[in-house]
């Protein structure tokens, strides 16, 4: 099977930002995510998602499969976090400061005090997290990341700063493990080749890859994902570029003209 550019879908947010960087906004909207899904009439097993903020998103927690199948749901959803930028002092919300039981999180999510309960991390370019399911988390103010989920739509918010949206207090509760974040803290700059995930930690793998102007790369997968962050070349024969998402299937072949930072995640 030849590669498939996938097509760039931009969700307008009330938290996203004119200012999206390399990405096309011809009508100034506030674009909070670009979202790479599909091809049409599929549904494949990740979704990949550039996210832009100007404020900090509702703390929010997702359920594993077990989880989400139990209440009728396709599945469960973890992701991951790769910081492409960040304004000074921005940060991410990732786990508690201390455990919490669920009457102890309900208490913080109704009088806010939830916000001072998480671990706010400081991040900068190539700052790296894997959230998995049951993380109490959230993305704060003047960040720009990629992020490569599980392909399903199952969000469950605890507190959103008073905004007019629903909660899911039951739903988030019953799911989360509020407690803090277990992993250490990663920088991963481009320019090299950088195992991110792999199967014993996570459902999906993620790889940084560094490769030179004039090369050319073969990578054989099931289902992959081809995420450029820098660069020009071929995939399969097509051109590709900077900021495409490229859904891959066996065998595909990969030329470099400019050296580029790649992405690569399968299943």
């Amino acid at each position: 099977m030849t590669a498939v550019c996938l097509e760039m879908k931009q969700v307008v947010k009330p938290w996203g930002r004119t200012d999206i960087g390399a990405f096309p906004n011809p009508m100034q909207d506030k674009v909070g995510e670009i979202w790479f899904d599909g091809p049409e009439g599929e549904r494949p097993p990740l979704l990949v998602k550039y996210i832009f903020t100007s404020e900090k998103l509702s703390l929010q927690v997702h359920p594993n499969d077990e989880q989400a199948h139990a209440v009728g749901l396709s599945g469960g959803k973890s992701e991951c976090w790769y910081i492409l930028d960040a304004t000074p002092n921005a940060t991410l919300g990732i786990g508690t400061i201390r455990p919490l039981d669920g009457d102890a999180l309900r208490a913080a999510a109704l009088d806010g005090s939830l916000e001072a309960l998480m671990d706010w991390k400081p991040v900068q370019p190539g700052s790296f997290f894997y959230v998995p399911a049951g993380t109490v988390h959230a993305i704060g103010a003047g960040v720009t990341l990629v992020e490569v989920q599980m392909n399903n739509d199952v969000t469950y918010r605890l507190f959103d700063y008073g905004r007019p949206r629903e909660l899911h207090l039951d739903a988030g509760i019953a799911v989360s493990v509020a407690r803090p974040y277990p992993m250490a803290d990663r920088v991963i700059p481009t320019g090299q080749d950088c195992a991110m995930l792999d199967r014993a930690v996570a459902p999906f793998t993620l790889d940084m890859r560094y490769w030179d102007a004039g090369s050319e790369e073969r990578i054989v997968s099931d289902t992959g994902w081809f995420i450029p962050l820098s660069g020009t070349g071929t995939i399969d024969g097509a051109p590709w570029a900077a900021h495409q998402c490229w859904l891959m299937k066996g065998e595909t072949v990969i030329t470099v003209e400019d050296g580029a930072d790649v992405l690569v995640a399968s299943v």
